[in-house]
């Protein structure tokens, strides 16, 4: 997890950094960087960070990183998206169960992804109100709810 983490932190320098116009440019930039990516890797790479596309006044597309207000707006969409579905948290061993509000499981569960928790190994929604994640090897779900309230301090569990 830690490789994918440096690897995020190094892909957001290089689209700082460089005038970067196709995955295969950036791609290589990582390889260069001791990095060694596949295509299907790095497109969910740029999903997760939000990477966009802008013309870059002539005639061809750069990649762009969403701004600072956008990047916090987006965060508090989705501790608000929780919020509003959860009902419950409840954990043994590395399994911990969200009870949601009737058809909020979908809302929770992808509140849960897009907040990128290392702890969190996936989730699964539930058909209606129930919510599964299944956490990595050696943590509990007592650090989960800890790393929750820090990403989501309204949380009352």
């Amino acid at each position: 997890m830690k490789e994918r983490l440096t690897r995020l932190k190094t892909i957001r320098k290089l689209i700082k950094t460089y005038r970067i116009e196709s995955q295969e440019a950036l791609l290589g930039y990582l390889s260069r960087e001791g990095f060694a990516v596949t295509q299907a890797t790095l497109s969910r790479d740029l999903k997760l960070l939000k990477v966009g596309k802008l013309s870059d006044g002539h005639n061809g597309y750069v990649y762009t990183l969403p701004g600072d207000d956008e990047r916090q707006e987006s965060e508090l969409t989705v501790a608000q998206d929780f919020l509003r579905g959860y009902i419950s948290i409840e954990y043994s061993g590395n399994m911990v169960v969200i009870k949601t509000y009737s058809g909020h499981s979908d809302v929770v569960a992808s509140a849960i992804d897009s907040m990128n928790l290392d702890e969190v190994l996936g989730s699964i929604a539930g058909r209606d109100n129930c919510v599964f994640v299944c956490l990595r090897e050696g943590i509990t779900g007592e650090d989960f709810l800890d790393t929750l309230k820090l990403k989501i301090p309204e949380l009352d569990e």
